[in-house]
């Protein structure tokens, strides 16, 4: 049952924000912030690791987007649910210290397989942290405040990535002009390798700061303490039974769903194994391949297990659309960011720190900037309209093109930087957007499962297909600007998507209680 909160645990939606829930906001920006450092810092580095280790683009692309994409998006739907049933703060503490811990050991990496099982590392353990965060701030803020608050904390994304190329560029310089020669380095140790050291290990005394936080009453701004699973441990790994090959068919012959599972295994097998015939590469579309039977494994075991939540997320197409045509904008965004770098190396000629400081600091305040900007517009059109936040996310699908085509098609190296800008900053706008129209769907219990699916998107569809995919081109074609660009025929998709979600969404936002009571909520 969903028991009202008691008096000092309810958040008034029309007072003031408690102090406390700036500071503990204030705490998860950091996070992720570091988040955003570690998954980014291989941008930077990216051209002495292809040279150290003899990779290609697309190996590059595979290490960023996929090798961390697929794992993070699939550990996220477990943990998302254990984010829904046992104590928030622990589990982001947890993880914060398991993808600390991986990002070090990426720099004792001495070929492309140990780089791809340290990245993979990283992707579990970064899994916790937005389910997490995304149901505290929606327990801390109440809904009418809700966008601006995850798109501050989501301004972490941008200034995490920012101060990974800084970061990353000025350790690589320095470390490789005091030990031009490895061998005579510190644990032999190249410059790539002592900068992914240099990002992860503050990672562990940040996990001791996150572990002092409150724990708040899920529901409270909502007032109505709401209903939590009994046994979340049991749920977690039941749960992980569903996503993880070949666990998947014990959970499948339990359910008694085997038959079909099967079938869809062998299909999406075929289909990798046709792509890996016309010559595409074995570990990519491995990972994808996994990635895509995963989650059907999964989405059917949850029909099955929690028909509420099924019913609010996966059975609602304004929340799937709004999925859709967001993973479409991170597709386009996550390689624009990770790929400037690289381009700007190749193109221009310059240094890696000149590049990492000022390509960092660009992509840091214009994704700073544009998502706060998208947080508070989404949430002023959100008082006009029930679909206003999507309004949002159509303008950052199409707003950045003209400075994207013009930043990867200039010759010169101010324009490059100039353009920039607008290309992330209002590509950037559409994610707080996105990321509350999806909390705002569902019933208090459901977001952790609710972000989780909401990441989905964002990785599966943009991390681990986005960069490699640029990569993959750009070395098919020689050209990374070719790469690049070719993602833009997705925008009618992505534009399309919104567009039909936004007409969806009121009355699925209306009716989710209803719905949801009809798949057997227990109010």
């Amino acid at each position: 049952m969903q028991a009202p909160a008691s008096t000092e645990d309810v958040i008034d939606p029309d007072a003031r924000t408690p102090a406390y829930a700036w500071y503990v906001l204030s705490v998860l920006i950091l996070v992720y912030i570091l988040n955003f450092v570690d998954r980014q810092v291989l941008s930077i580095l990216a051209e002495d690791v292809k040279r150290d280790l003899d990779l290609t683009d697309g190996d590059i692309g595979f290490l960023y987007g996929t090798a961390f994409g697929v794992f993070y998006a699939l550990f996220g739907i477990p943990l998302g649910r254990l984010a829904d049933s046992w104590h928030r703060v622990r589990l982001m503490t947890l993880g914060l210290s398991l993808w600390s811990v991986m990002t070090a050991l990426s720099g004792l990496a001495r070929n492309g397989l140990m780089l791809s099982g340290a990245r993979v590392g990283v992707g579990i353990g970064e899994a916790t942290a937005s389910p997490s965060a995304y149901s505290l701030i929606s327990d801390w803020f109440p809904k009418k405040r809700r966008g601006l608050a995850l798109a501050l904390y989501s301004s972490g994304l941008y200034i995490g990535g920012g101060l990974s190329l800084g970061l990353g560029g000025l350790v690589v310089q320095n470390w490789n002009k005091a030990y031009p020669v490895k061998e005579l380095a510190p644990l032999g140790l190249a410059g790539w390798q002592a900068a992914f050291m240099a990002v992860g290990i503050p990672g562990l005394l940040l996990a001791l700061w996150v572990f002092t936080l409150r724990e708040p009453v899920r529901g409270q701004s909502e007032g109505f303490a709401s209903k939590v699973r009994p046994h979340p441990f049991r749920d977690f790994l039941a749960e992980l039974v569903t996503i993880l090959p070949p666990l998947t068919l014990i959970g499948a012959a339990r359910s008694g769903n085997l038959l079909r599972n099967v079938a869809v295994a062998l299909l999406v097998t075929g289909c990798v194994c046709g792509l890996i015939a016309l010559g595409e590469p074995l570990l990519q579309w491995t990972a994808v391949g996994i990635g895509v039977y995963a989650v059907y494994s999964w989405a059917s075991t949850l029909r099955r297990t929690d028909p509420p939540t099924y019913a609010l997320i996966l059975g609602t197409p304004a929340f799937l659309l709004t999925v859709l045509a967001y993973g479409l904008n991170a597709f386009l965004t996550y390689s624009v960011s990770f790929w400037a770098s690289p381009y700007a190396l190749r193109t221009f000629g310059v240094s890696e720190s000149e590049v990492g400081w000022v390509v960092g600091s660009i992509g840091a305040s214009a994704g700073f900037l544009g998502v706060i900007a998208g947080g508070w517009a989404a949430d002023k059109l959100r008082t006009r309209h029930p679909a206003g936040r999507l309004w949002v996310v159509i303008f950052g699908a199409i707003a950045p093109i003209p400075a994207v085509v013009a930043a990867f098609t200039t010759r010169d190296l101010t324009l490059f930087y100039a353009m920039l800008f607008p290309a992330q900053a209002l590509a950037s706008c559409a994610l707080g957007a996105a990321a509350a129209t999806t909390q705002d769907l569902v019933l208090p219990r459901m977001r952790g499962t609710a972000t989780a699916s909401f990441f989905i998107g964002t990785t599966l569809i943009g991390l681990a297909l986005g960069p490699y995919l640029a990569g993959r081109i750009s070395a098919l074609t020689g050209n990374l600007a070719t790469g690049v660009l070719s993602l833009l025929l997705t925008v009618p998709i992505a534009l399309i998507a919104a567009i039909v979600a936004s007409r969806l969404l009121p009355a699925s936002e209306a009716t989710a209680h209803k719905r949801a009571a009809a798949a057997g909520e227990d109010f």
